[in-house]
Formats: C-alpha cells, structure tokens, sequence
C-alpha cells in the first residue's frame, strides 16, 4: 500500500491485542497476591436469561479465568424480586472473600438499576457505576471508573491518540458509556460534543469531529457521510441480527475516510472486560493498603 492509500489492517484498534496485554500484567500482579494467600474474587449476578447478558458473563468468566481470578456466578429467573437482590448483594457485601461485586445490566423491569447499583458496596464496586465512584469522575479520582469509557481511554493511550484540544462527539448519552466518557474525555482537555435522540442535525457535528464516539446500538447508523476525512472513530454499539454481531457503523463504508477505527466485534468489548478485572484487583489492593486513591 501507498502513504496516501494505507492497508486498511493498520487503521485497526485491536482490542484484543490490548485486552491480552491488560491481563498479561494482572497475572504477574494476580502471582503476587496468591504468594500472600490472597485470590482476587469476583461475584456476577444475572437476572433473567437476556441472550446478550449471558455472551457477556461468559466473557467475563473467561477473562477472569486467564488472569486467574476466582469467578463465581449467581443465577436467577426473571422473577426475582429487587428485595432478594437487594438482599444477596448485601451478603457479598459482607464477604470478606468477595473482592468485586458485578450485577449485570439491564435488569427486569420490575428492579430499579440506580437502587441496586447504590447498594454495591463502593470499595467492591468494580463495575464503576456506584454514584460516589461516578461521582468521582468529576474530579478525576474515582478508584474505579467505568469500564468501557475506561476501556477508551486505554485504547486511545495505546496508540498514542491525544484528545487534548481535539473535537471529540460523542453519540449517546447514555450511563454505561456516553456519560462518563464525556467526563473522562473533559479531564483530558479535550472539546466535547454530546449528542443524544432529539439532537437536530447530528451530521452537522459529526462531520467535525476529530475523534467520533458511537454507544446507541443501532446498526450501521453511521456512514461516511458523518466521518470527517482522518477522524479516529469508536464503535461501542452493538446489535445481534440472527446471530451475527454489527456496531453502530458501517466499517467498510467507512474505512477508507478514518485514520484509526475500533471494529465490532474485537474493538471495545474485549477490552472492557480487561479492565473489570483490572478493576476487580484494584479492590484487592484498595482492602490491602486502606487507601481507596491507590491503585495496582
């Protein structure tokens, strides 16, 4: 390939390339912790049996297996009430043996997501979406951030992708990602855009982005109309069709306008789920040394 026509293959952000690396140095601090007698433990909770929720604890078991993290995992049907998981986060909370406490979202209807996520314990809280630790984001301190806009971050470091005084938009206002990936990115010094369902003329500020960030789950909603000529572009969508995976962008229209893309799937999801384990031995080391600022 030419320099005004790159292989396409080096305009990749491999997420599982960065996943590998993230897990490769938890297992060296992971050998550490267990000639101490201590095994980081993460406990997951899903409720009801969501297709997508259950691909994404096997993820995360996975994960937490080739670090070497204990796994464990509570079942249980759609009708579970939010007073029982209500109940059973507050025994893992009082485990001294249970290190992150992770419930997978979404939940049934009937249980309300803030009053759950409010009952993690903070110091156990690895999914980073308890409001003291979100909270914390205004201020860049929080001991555990979120892990996909966290993810992001480390994908952007990775390959030496400043933000710093950069257009970055962000489609999707989400609380998983697009909120406290605004956040992350302003205490960055980057210029940020937020855009969400009843934003006009989302073009008009997509087409100058430097770097785009898409976290809607709908389809291929983007093209290369929206991309400015060399943006960095993001894809943390989702969308299961007959069993096949698609991101929010359209990668192979959009591949020859981009300078760096994350593809769907091997972008953002492997990574996120480094960094819940990353996360999880954080909490390791926060219950060792007493200090919820310091991390591994």
């Amino acid at each position: 390939m030419t320099e005004n026509n790159p292989d396409p293959k080096e305009k990749i952000i491999d997420g599982r390339l960065i996943a590998e690396e993230i897990e490769a140095s938890l297992i060296k601090k992971i050998a550490r912790l267990e000639s101490e007698g201590i095994i980081p433990l993460i406990s997951v909770i899903l409720v009801g049996d969501n297709h997508a929720s259950v691909v994404y604890v096997k993820n995360k078991e996975r994960s937490a297996h080739r670090c070497g993290i204990l796994s464990k995992k509570d079942v249980y049907p759609e009708s579970f009430t939010e007073r029982d998981l209500i109940n059973r986060i507050e025994e893992l909370n009082n485990d001294p043996l249970v290190h992150g406490i992770l419930v997978q979202l979404p939940l049934p209807r009937h249980i309300d997501e803030r009053t759950v996520m409010e009952a993690i314990s903070p110091a156990k809280d690895v999914d980073g979406f308890h409001p003291l630790n979100t909270g914390k984001i205004f201020t860049d301190n929080s001991p555990f951030y979120p892990c996909t806009p966290y993810g992001i971050i480390k994908m952007l470091d990775y390959y030496d992708i400043s933000v710093k005084g950069r257009n970055c938009v962000i489609i999707g206002q989400g609380n998983i990602a697009g909120k406290p990936m605004a956040l992350m990115l302003i205490n960055r010094f980057a210029t940020v855009v937020s855009l969400n369902i009843f934003t006009k003329d989302i073009k008009s500020f997509t087409q100058k982005a430097d770097i785009l960030i898409s976290a809607t789950g709908k389809m291929h909603l983007i093209d290369e109309s929206f991309i400015k000529e060399g943006a960095v572009v993001i894809d943390v969508g989702i969308s299961n069709i007959n069993g096949k995976i698609y991101g929010d962008v359209n990668y192979d229209r959009v591949i020859d306008k981009v300078s760096k893309i994350t593809p769907v799937p091997g972008g953002v999801g492997p990574v996120t789920v480094a960094v819940l384990m990353e996360n999880t031995v954080k909490s390791v080391m926060m219950k060792k040394n007493k200090d919820p600022r310091k991390h591994v």
